[in-house]
């Protein structure tokens, strides 16, 4: 397999010297350019011709944002992976690239205690990243909807559907701002979010996303109450589950270790909710790098929930919901366009089902 050239543009030399360093170390990769500043960058991508592009938030002269519009612009199918700080300000730049149009992100090390766990945190969060988008043929999203109606023949023996808990990571902002807005704000049951994020990240999502849904958003915290058209997005480094206080439903947020190297995780949310709603339980899949949710999807399907997931030509990643789907799990196949109308039909379907039955 030929090796994946990456330019890497940051206005910090130690951080260029150290990408240029661990990149070498990785037979995988080859450093195809460094640039300082985002108008070098623009400068070099017809001379270096990059398969991956790892692009700093905040630079002089011409910030990330910029430069990634800049590159959109001209090169609209090279993979940009931005490479931020943990702050608050890196947070919200990020998401702001994400829906700019950046493949993903990865979070510059710090307080880590040595310059070998710095690497570390790079070699693990950054380069898997780097290897998925630099061998990714790009596709157009397709429309199936034969895979939408091939599962609604058994739908009808199905449960009530009480609760609806999304697993999402790589590609997780765009997809769920393209989804939680098309649902009502008469939407029936809780909806309970785990997006694969750090730290403050997810609270800034939240808050974006309050702004675009008819729902109620909100970063999820334990002892929160499980109510009708509310939205849970798990803290970044906590894992939640679902738990039973005094007959009422509500969120517990822990620090426990992770799962699949994910925390939050999806597979410790899927489990407290088959636990807890059995049959009464719609878990969906979305786009996501690693196979965090398997185990969980098992867990809902075991009790007689429903799965949902994405389809590969609408993810960004399909990992996650492919390796759901090739284990047999999921009860419909779904692009991410359609999948509001499919998660509406199931909740509203088997609401009007039992409706019907009590009459």
């Amino acid at each position: 397999m030929s090796k994946i050239h990456v330019l890497i543009v940051d206005d910090a030399v130690v951080v260029r010297s150290r990408l240029s360093k661990l990149l070498a170390l990785d037979p995988d990769f080859e450093v195809a350019g460094v640039a300082a500043t985002g108008r070098i960058a623009l400068a070099k991508i017809p001379q270096v011709n990059p398969d991956v592009v790892l692009l700093d938030v905040e630079m002089p002269d011409m910030n990330g944002l910029e430069t990634l519009a800049a590159i959109r612009q001209s090169y609209p199918d090279l993979p940009v992976i931005m490479f931020s700080t943990q702050t608050h300000t890196g947070a919200a730049a990020t998401l702001d690239a994400l829906a700019l149009g950046a493949s993903d992100y990865a979070t510059k090390p710090s307080q880590l205690g040595s310059i070998e766990a710095a690497n570390q945190h790079i070699q693990k969060t950054l380069f898997p990243k780097i290897k998925i988008f630099g061998t990714k043929t790009v596709r157009s999203p397709v429309v199936d909807l034969a895979k939408i109606q091939s599962s609604r023949q058994v739908h009808s023996e199905r449960s009530k559907i009480d609760i609806l808990a999304i697993g999402v990571s790589t590609g997780g902002p765009n997809a769920l701002a393209l989804l939680l807005p098309q649902l009502p704000k008469t939407f029936p049951i809780p909806i309970v979010i785990v997006q694969h994020m750090p730290a403050m990240f997810t609270k800034l999502m939240a808050e974006r996303l309050v702004t675009k849904c008819q729902l109620h958003v909100a970063e999820a915290y334990s002892g929160a109450l499980l109510t009708p058209g509310t939205i849970w997005i798990a803290p970044g480094d906590h894992h939640i589950e679902v738990t039973k206080a005094d007959t009422q439903m509500r969120l517990v947020a822990h620090q426990a270790p992770p799962e699949n190297f994910c925390r939050p995780s999806v597979d410790v949310l899927f489990r407290s909710i088959a636990q807890h709603y059995k049959a009464r339980s719609l878990g969906v899949i979305l786009t996501g790098m690693g196979q965090d949710g398997l185990r969980g999807c098992e867990s809902i399907r075991d009790v007689g929930g429903q799965i949902l997931a994405q389809d590969e030509a609408s993810s960004v990643v399909w990992g996650m919901p492919g390796f759901v789907v090739k284990a047999g799990l999921a009860d419909a196949v779904v692009p991410l366009e359609a999948m509001s109308i499919e998660i509406l039909r199931r909740v509203d379907c088997t609401s009007s089902t039992v409706h019907r039955e009590r009459l």
